[in-house]
């Protein structure tokens, strides 16, 4: 499912499309690549388990691309690599490790460490660096979009009532 940015509302005509052009030859490369990904991925992280598990990879990467050719690109040209927009709000808390925002757990790279708990198998790499994943969450519409159920816009976080004892 594809959820729309809120805050492209506000960007002119060419850069829309210009952000949605590059993101259609992001994926289509990416399309094109995706046999070769597991073997330049093993060189570049210096890691063979995706050669070795060729196949295995082959179809993380799939789902991956899929994934991300579903709104995530788009806001890494638009919010990360470009840094068009002031990130208005202030976001509070801090990461439960659900898995959630690493493509709703599609991520090639991400790893179950527990019932429920997942790490990124890529977190201490430089390629991170090159990814969203350092910029999560940068605005309301990246918690809205993975259903983040621990970083919330501060100001906004839902008053829970309590009934006092009389």
């Amino acid at each position: 499912m594809i959820y729309p940015n809120p805050s492209l509302s506000g960007l002119s005509s060419w850069r829309r499309a210009c952000v949605a052009l590059l993101a259609k030859v992001f994926s289509a490369t990416c399309r094109l690549l995706l046999p070769a990904m597991p073997p330049v991925i093993a060189l570049l992280l210096m890691d063979r388990k995706f050669v070795v598990q060729y196949r295995h990879y082959l179809g993380k990467f799939r789902i991956h691309f899929q994934a991300l050719s579903q709104g995530p690109v788009e806001h890494y040209f638009n919010d990360v690599f470009f840094r068009f927009k002031q990130v208005p709000v202030a976001i509070q808390g801090e990461c439960v490790q659900c898995g959630n925002c690493c493509l709703n757990r599609r991520c090639a790279f991400l790893e179950p460490i527990e019932a429920g708990k997942y790490q990124c198998g890529i977190y201490g790499s430089y390629l991170r660096r090159f990814s969203n994943c350092g910029s999560f969450p940068l605005h309301a519409h990246d918690i809205a979009r993975y259903q983040c159920p621990s970083y919330y816009v501060a100001g906004s976080q839902p008053i829970a009532w309590v009934k006092l004892p009389k």
